[in-house]
């Protein structure tokens, strides 16, 4: 199946999501039937505390920009909800935070 048959072909989400959003299940169960893909994205938010949407897509082995549409419909349906971003410090990332960057830059290293 391509990608985005999941989405519809739909390629911009209703609501806006950072690939290091938030997501939680609500417990909330949708009153329309869900495809296979939004079945299994809601599973993924109820199987954790938070996920983010980028191991949403990595779970799911979609392009990130699908399973943005896909948590966006099921937050329109109630069934889950994000969160901004934590980052450490507290703060919001800028891109010019080095120590953020360099943790980064380590982590790669090592696994390299």
């Amino acid at each position: 199946m391509r990608p985005y048959t999941a989405s519809g072909g739909r390629t911009r989400p209703a609501v806006a999501l950072d690939l290091l959003s938030l997501m939680t299940a609500t417990g909330v169960r949708p009153r329309v039937s869900l495809g296979a893909e939004h079945t299994l994205a809601l599973r993924i938010c109820a199987g954790a505390a938070a996920v983010t949407v980028a191991e949403v897509a990595g779970q799911l082995r979609l392009p990130a920009v699908v399973v943005k549409v896909l948590l966006s419909d099921l937050m329109e349906y109630g069934a889950v909800m994000a969160q901004a971003p934590r980052f450490p410090g507290g703060g919001s990332f800028a891109a010019d935070d080095q120590s953020l960057l360099r943790a980064v830059l380590d982590g790669l290293r090592r696994r390299l």
